[in-house]
């Protein structure tokens, strides 16, 4: 017994470096349940429009009369055919893009037949306010049929032309039986609706794209610009290390929020442009980290071997001494990506970051920020505690990648 324990004791402390960093960081718990938090929404993020109840492109589908609705909403929901014929896109596309509905949804609070024709009492929560009816030609429910198309309905059977060129010959309870099938759903707003009558559940979901992909995007800008002036600067020093850091100093600065919105204004407001302006001004933390860490390694034995062998000062650089400090950036990039979803959420609530229709947890703040002081506060409270829990899930990761590497900790378990 005694042997095996010595034996697991001794694997705990074996391995190579990263190895045991790996384990030291899966036992710190805040870490783990960090690191599956951010798992969750960047898998929920890239499915995307598979599994969002709203999957019309930028989930913008509106329905004015359920406006600013609370959470929960159950409503009915007629579908009525597009008189237009919408293309098919393929899984791929529709997980990125959306897909445009061949239905229109019209919420309402009841329905009935009547001969060829669906009336329905349109969606009215409202006490002590007139009802509306509408009436509905149920071919035209069913079927896509050109605006200016007359229908022909002899006994119970109804003619007409589709807007592909088919003409067709159905049975009114053939009609009445497939609405009742198909065409009366039933949605529920998990988070009730925004102003727009749009389902804020979807939005949400896809508004995560948008804060997880400038956090990705900026700091991959940020690590290629900032390693790249750093290691140059640490390893050349002279006049090339004065002068890079002088210009680090002048980036530093100017106010990062201030930074970004000159830059929005310089090429742009819009998805990309977001995401450019972010990681154009991340870059110094990481360049002052790396000249920091190259001044350290490059009077080390084995950078000196390489000199000796004849290697490229390219090839010591990119090949011998930035793998030799990529714990320190890992651990800078966590916090970056926190940063990145900060300035994402405030550029896009004072209107220079993301536009609409795109959904972003920043303008869903902007939109519905006004309803703090009423009784629909969560409209602005939901999206701004995403943004909350996934800043701090970074955080958190990054507090327990610092303990994981840290070079002190890594040396005294092994």
């Amino acid at each position: 017994m005694p042997f095996f324990h010595r034996t697991h004791t001794s694997n705990s402390r074996e391995g190579s470096p990263w190895r045991i960093a790996m384990r030291k960081l899966f036992s710190d718990w805040l870490a783990v349940a960090a690191l599956i938090f951010i798992g969750v929404c960047a898998l929920a993020a890239t499915l995307g429009y598979l599994i969002v109840p709203d999957s019309t492109p930028y989930a913008n589908q509106q329905h004015l009369e359920i406006a600013t609705r609370n959470p929960g909403l159950k409503v009915t929901m007629i579908l009525i055919r597009k008189p237009d014929a919408v293309k098919e896109k393929n899984i791929l596309s529709r997980m990125l893009f959306g897909q445009d509905e061949n239905y229109r949804e019209l919420p309402v609070n009841s329905w009935r037949f009547e001969d060829d024709r669906l009336i329905v009492e349109e969606f009215n929560d409202i006490e002590k306010q007139m009802n509306i009816f509408t009436e509905y030609n149920i071919a035209r429910i069913v079927y896509p049929i050109p605006t200016n198309e007359k229908l022909k309905k002899v006994g119970e059977i109804i003619t007409f032309k589709t807007v592909d060129g088919r003409f067709i010959s159905t049975n009114v309870n053939d009609l009445r039986s497939q609405i009742t099938k198909n065409q009366i759903k039933t949605r529920r707003f998990i988070l009730g609706t925004d102003r727009f009558g749009r389902d804020l559940f979807s939005r949400l979901i896809i508004g995560a794209r948008v804060s997880l992909s400038v956090g990705f995007i900026a700091v991959a800008i940020s690590l290629i610009i900032g390693i790249f002036l750093g290691a140059m600067a640490g390893f050349f020093r002279g006049w090339l290390d004065d002068f890079i850091m002088w210009f680090v100093n002048v980036v530093w600065s100017v106010p990062t929020l201030l930074m970004v919105i000159a830059l929005t204004m310089v090429i742009g407001k819009g998805f990309w442009q977001i995401f450019i302006a972010v990681g154009l001004t991340m870059w110094v933390d990481v360049a002052r980290v790396v000249r920091g860490q190259v001044l350290s390694i490059r009077e080390k034995e084995y950078v000196e071997a390489a000199k000796v062998l004849g290697f490229s000062q390219m090839r010591i650089i990119f090949g011998h001494i930035v793998p030799n400090l990529l714990s320190p950036v890992i651990i800078i990039s966590a916090g970056n990506f926190a940063t990145a979803i900060l300035l994402e959420a405030g550029l896009s609530f004072l209107g220079v970051g993301v536009q609409p229709p795109i959904p972003s947890w920043g303008t869903m703040i902007k939109d519905h920020y006004g309803y703090i002081i009423m009784d629909k506060a969560y409209l602005a409270i939901i999206p701004g505690m995403a943004i909350m829990f996934l800043v701090l899930a970074f955080n958190l990761l990054g507090n327990g990648l610092q303990d994981a590497l840290d070079p002190k900790s890594l040396e005294s378990r092994r």
